[in-house]
């Protein structure tokens, strides 16, 4: 018998509309000979199966499950798109375990803690991952300029803690211009992390759960024509995303193994995206992305496609991986 699967897309943030787009895509490519699959949009206001007639029917919150033509449809495994919250963050995570649904992303503990830069990075430190060093500020803080300068120098990068696609940042070249940032990063985030410039090629890595294995794909190199890799950079063209990546063989290999120790330490499962900048010929640890893009102009599918992966394959496995890790 066929599984069901919901494609959870959307979610809160302003990430909605780019999450709309990687589930879209999910949907097209799940092998419909193998299962039922099914568009589920989840938002602030309402969570609903749209059918390909457009029609809207209400997921019961309860057990959920929806009604289509008075059949009631209960999910075996739930393909999670969401970024930001509450997909990325471990909240849908944490519903869907209560109710004994598999879902494609890490777990709610392992997407909470990824999806904390701050926290993240003080974790991945104790194991040796080198990083930027970093200045924490929090909604309601008093803030001394010149302390956050003496730790980080300038230009530094003011980041939201909790967000992604590059919403909330801003690249600070100036000492007046700290106050304003942090104020832009606080719109999107009540936390923020401060980080020194790292001056080298970035990169980033997918890591998936392929044949059984943690492996990492090949690496991409970020060249952006703004100041960095902000979001327009990301998803209105203003970048190159060069797959493999012009780095040596030694480079590549460092990197992969990297990302797969963070993999590892961090317990992740399904499909990840950590970045890099080489700075100094090494290594430091940007972020980790466990709901990455997953257009067919996202990074990792560009990854895995370079892997002879094809996106029919890649999702196929995400829900395998699911259903036999529950």
């Amino acid at each position: 018998m066929k599984k069901n699967i919901a494609v959870l897309m959307g979610g809160y943030t302003s990430e909605f509309e780019i999450s709309i787009k990687s589930g879209e895509v999910v949907y097209q490519y799940l092998p419909k000979e193998k299962y039922n699959v099914y568009r589920a949009y989840i938002s602030k206001d309402e969570w609903f199966v749209k059918t390909d007639d457009n029609e809207k029917h209400v997921i019961d919150p309860a057990n959920f499950s929806v009604q289509i033509n008075d059949k009631y449809i209960h999910f075996d495994c739930a393909f999670n798109t969401i970024h930001g919250t509450p997909g990325e963050d471990g909240l849908i995570q944490a519903y869907l375990q209560t109710l004994g649904i598999p879902q494609t992303a890490s777990d709610y503990y392992q997407s909470a803690l990824s999806f904390n830069k701050r926290d993240c990075i003080s974790v991945l430190k104790a194991y040796g991952i080198k990083s930027a060093d970093n200045f924490f500020v929090n909604k309601g803080d008093s803030i001394n300029v010149d302390d956050i300068i003496t730790k980080v120098g300038l230009p530094c990068f003011v980041k939201a803690n909790r967000a992604g696609s590059s919403f909330g940042i801003s690249k600070v070249k100036k000492a007046s211009e700290m106050k304003e940032a942090i104020a832009h990063s606080l719109k999107e985030d009540d936390e923020v992390i401060i980080e020194s410039f790292l001056d080298g090629i970035e990169v980033s890595v997918g890591v998936i759960n392929h044949n059984g294995k943690i492996t990492a794909l090949p690496v991409t190199e970020i060249v952006t024509e703004n100041e960095f890799f902000d979001y327009e950079a990301k998803y209105l063209g203003q970048s190159q995303e060069i797959t493999p990546a012009r780095i040596s063989d030694e480079d590549a290999s460092k990197v992969k193994k990297q990302a797969e120790k963070i993999f590892k330490i961090l317990k992740l499962k399904g499909l990840t995206r950590s970045e890099f900048i080489f700075h100094n010929g090494e290594p430091h640890f940007i972020e980790c992305n466990t709901c990455p893009g997953l257009t067919e102009a996202s990074i990792l599918p560009q990854q895995a496609k370079a892997a002879g992966i094809g996106l029919t394959q890649l999702f196929d496995e995400a829900v395998e991986t699911a259903l036999n890790s529950f």
